[in-house]
């Protein structure tokens, strides 16, 4: 077996939640490390239809400002239709350079289920939807409207681990209803599904807290709002905690701030999950708008190179260089392309 569909035909490999099979996943790795020792090379490119990696996919879409599958098809790939290996992150480096809408113009059918449905599939078959809600700021009008909602559709309700409300429950056929209802109300989908920033943690911050540096609520909804829609390798999450006490967890964060006397340090490339990973400080002291840029570039430099479903910590685990180097290219500019980058951020929002 030298791929790895045909190792979950041999094993077992693959058939829990999958993680192990995926693009970065140890049996990928086992593969290509063992196939590499026989003195064999592991199949090219992200699937048989495109014989290139996802960084060098990035660059011929950016270069040749493709804006479809099937432009991209047609331009570099092999065969015709594609298939559900090469769809995702197509379609993940096509939003994350142009950031159209990715329900129309045929975009739709390159999604995954849970982004067609802007609702996450559930083991029963019916949907979850979570609503944006932006540094967990909510105000009782918008709670009340979302409790309406879900009672009279007949959903358990839950505040979930990243300060949003979810409804569970909800059958296909009345997503649209229930969606309407939810942006009645001044709300919008939360993206709990997507490849794309998920949630801002805060704490209460300086407006309440005696301990606040900083109004990290504030901030929070600021980070949320900016980044919200923009969709990268894997899911993002973000967190900014109102001093070193660190009630929002920041540093477990892809992008984490945490609040001083003199502005916010700033923490990138941590996570939890089944490997947690500390973030890395970036950058110490930063005022607002310094925050805002560095974040820009961090986070364009990280959606240009990364791999399909590669966090933010083993992408700069991979980077040579580390954090060290990281910093020379987002603070220092080593590479000449800071401009650049914050120009594709604002190309996306």
């Amino acid at each position: 077996a030298h791929t790895v569909p045909a190792l979950k035909k041999c094993c077992k490999v693959g058939t829990g939640c999958g993680g192990c099979v995926s693009p970065v996943g140890e049996v990928q790795k086992l593969l290509s490390f063992t196939l590499k020792s026989l003195g064999k090379s592991a199949a090219a490119g992200i699937c048989p239809h495109f014989p290139f990696t996802r960084k060098e996919l990035f660059n011929i879409v950016k270069i040749k400002q493709i804006k479809s599958f099937d432009e991209l098809l047609a331009a570099v790939g092999k065969g015709t239709g594609g298939c559900e290996l090469c769809k995702p992150p197509v379609a993940s480096i096509l939003a994350g350079l142009w950031n159209q809408n990715i329900l129309a113009e045929g975009r739709d059918q390159i999604q995954d289920t849970n982004d067609r449905f802007l609702a996450n599939i559930q083991k029963t078959g019916t949907y979850s939807v979570i609503p944006r809600c932006p540094g967990g700021d909510i105000d009782p009008d918008t709670m009340i409207a979302f409790a309406t909602t879900a009672k009279k559709y007949g959903l358990w309700t839950k505040i979930t681990g990243a300060q949003r409300l979810g409804m569970f429950g909800a059958r296909s056929d009345q997503l649209p209803a229930i969606f309407k209802e939810l942006v009645d109300a001044g709300m919008e989908t939360g993206q709990a599904y997507g490849k794309a920033l998920r949630t801002v943690k805060s704490c209460v911050g300086s407006t309440w807290c005696r301990y606040g540096q900083q109004d990290s609520v504030t901030m929070a909804v600021t980070l949320e709002n900016r980044y919200k829609g923009i969709r990268s390798p894997h899911k993002m999450k973000m967190a900014c905690s109102g001093c070193l006490r660190e009630c929002a967890e920041a540093q477990g964060k892809d992008v984490g701030l945490i609040a001083t006397q003199a502005g916010y340090n700033l923490y990138v490339c941590g996570n939890g999950g089944a490997k947690p990973v500390h973030a890395k400080l970036l950058a110490t002291d930063l005022d607002e708008p310094t925050c805002l840029k560095y974040i820009d570039r961090f986070l364009m430099y990280y959606i240009s190179t990364a791999k399909h479903l590669q966090r933010t910590a083993p992408w700069l685990a991979e980077l040579e260089g580390g954090i060290e180097y990281l910093k020379k290219v987002v603070i220092n500019d080593c590479l000449g392309i800071c401009d650049e980058l914050e120009k594709l951020m604002d190309d996306t929002r």
